[in-house]
Formats: C-alpha cells, sequence, structure tokens
C-alpha cells in the first residue's frame, strides 16, 4: 500500500466523499549522489554570496522577488505564510468539461483517490456518472500549501487527480516560426500526404506501456550491478531523510446527494459553496444529535 500523502474530501454541491491520496507516477531517473573524490563523504550544497563569494548562515538569507533591472521586493517569512492559499482538505469541484477539451500540455502530475471513512459507494457513484457522461471534473485543491488547478478524472476502477498547469506557466507558439497550418498553405503534395498516412497507419499499434522502458536507465543499472557483483563498492553513510504526513478526518455526507442535486438547479457562483457548506454543517450537527437521542 503506498504512503498517503493527503486525506480529504471531494466535494461538489452538497456532496463529500471521502478520499485519501496517493502517488501515482515514480520518477525512473538515476539518483546520483555527490560524493567527495577524497572521502567519498556526501556533498550537499553550500549558500554563496554571488557577489562576495564567501559562503552565508540561513539566518542571513530573506526572499526577494526582482522588480526592474536590480530592483527586488523582500518578502518577510510572515508574509509569505499570510499570502499562501488557506490548507483545506477539499477538491473542490467547480465545473465538468470534456477530456478532450484540455490540451496535453496543460497535464502536470497524476496522483490516485481512493475512498476512505466508508466513502465506497459515492465513490463509485462519481466514476461511474463521468464515464457515462464522457466529462472530467475541473477542480481547485491545496497540496502542501501551494494550490493547484486539477483534473478529476475516471481511469479503470479509480479515479485519478492529475494536477494542471495554470494558464500562465504555458508559453504561447506564437514566438516560434512555424509553419502555416493546412497541407496546401505549408507546400505538402497530396501524394507526399497520402505516402505519410500510409506509413502511419503501418506503424500504429494499441497503446501498451509495458512495451516502453528506460533503455539509458537499465544500461547504468547493469552498469552499477556489475561493478556490485564483483566487490566494486564503498562504504558511505547516508544522509536522513523524513516524511511528513498530514491526516486528517472528514465526515461523510453521502446522505445529501438528493438534496444537492435539487439545490443546483438554476444556481451557480460563490452561493454554491456557501450553500454546501451551511446545509453540510446543519446536516452533520442534526446526525450527531439523533445519534445521541
Amino acid at each position: 500500500m503506498p504512503r498517503t500523502l493527503w486525506k480529504g474530501a471531494i466535494s461538489f454541491g452538497l456532496v463529500h466523499i471521502p478520499v485519501g491520496l496517493y502517488p501515482a507516477s515514480q520518477e525512473d531517473d538515476i539518483d546520483f549522489d555527490w560524493l567527495d573524490k577524497r572521502t567519498l563523504d556526501p556533498v550537499g550544497y553550500k549558500r554563496i554570496n554571488k557577489r562576495t563569494g564567501k559562503e552565508i548562515t540561513k539566518e542571513h538569507i530573506v526572499k526577494g522577488v526582482e522588480r526592474g533591472q536590480g530592483q527586488y521586493v523582500v518578502l518577510s517569512d510572515e508574509e509569505i505564510r499570510n499570502a499562501y492559499p488557506k490548507t483545506t482538505q477539499t477538491i473542490e469541484i467547480e465545473s465538468f468539461v470534456k477530456a478532450g477539451d484540455i490540451p496535453f500540455v496543460y497535464l502536470e502530475r497524476p496522483y490516485y483517490l481512493a475512498p476512505i471513512n466508508k466513502g465506497d459507494k459515492v465513490y463509485a457513484l462519481l466514476r461511474e456518472t463521468l464515464l457515462a457522461a464522457g466529462r472530467i471534473g475541473l477542480a481547485r485543491v491545496v497540496i502542501q500549501t501551494k494550490q493547484h488547478l486539477a483534473a478529476l478524472v475516471p481511469a479503470g476502477p479509480a479515479l485519478m487527480l492529475n494536477t494542471l498547469r495554470w494558464p500562465s506557466e504555458i508559453r504561447t507558439w506564437e514566438e516560434l516560426k512555424l509553419p502555416p497550418e493546412g497541407s496546401k498553405a505549408a507546400g505538402i503534395k497530396p501524394s507526399e500526404l497520402d505516402m505519410a498516412r500510409a506509413l502511419v497507419d503501418d506503424m500504429s499499434k494499441d497503446w501498451e506501456p509495458e512495451d516502453y522502458h528506460n533503455e539509458f536507465r537499465d544500461a547504468v543499472m547493469a552498469l552499477v550491478d556489475k561493478k556490485h557483483e564483483a566487490g566494486d563498492v564503498h562504504e558511505v553513510t547516508p544522509q536522513e531523510r523524513t516524511d511528513d504526513a498530514t491526516p486528517s478526518n472528514v465526515i461523510d455526507l453521502t446522505e445529501l446527494l438528493k438534496r444537492s442535486l435539487a439545490g443546483k438547479k438554476g444556481k451557480a457562483g460563490d452561493s454554491k459553496t456557501s450553500a454546501s457548506r451551511k446545509r453540510a454543517s446543519s446536516t452533520a450537527a442534526a446526525s450527531k444529535k439523533k445519534k445521541a437521542s
């Protein structure tokens, strides 16, 4: 079972689906550590003053944002913390769009979502509804103090959360020298297009991810294994690593599905979220009172 990165809920309307967030990808690059050639001690990074070339300590470092040539606005850690988006344990779905409407360039990092706290049925309900509608959820979520735009996508038995790049992070192609669109405008002959299409058809196949692997990594790791088996190894003191997790308890509000659907008709904007939270709070309180009686 992979490590849970985050626990919270998917929210749309009055419906809350308690979920855990799990990594769906892993780095496959070779993790080269820097070592001192003379002693094989681990080598870290130094904080160097670029003007004087001298090392400085952490307490003498402040954060600045350049605004103009050589001009910086300095921000304190407290000012930056206050500017961070509030950490919430909710994936707020704002709308549903067609999957094909989001260009590949926006896709950033995939995660798995798995139901927790008896949220299996409503989790499956959302997954099957998205599949039937041919839509994906467009949401906002805060992960580790950073706000992300994200797509909620059904994938087999799972719901996946794929973080998206913000539009401001996408560079335009207008600065590039590209051939004009359209085969005629680009000077492509019909016979050339036919031959290219025939080649594409001949090389076409179904997507089989197991057919592809990192050949560079395989070659380097084969060399590492060979040297290891030959006894060509050196003892190095490993650096300590710590993993932080922030658990959170979430109330399952599946029973609000019917009321949520009714309340959504004719409503839009910020009033959705406000109404959702008020109704969710009152229903949860009523449920606790009923159980207590």
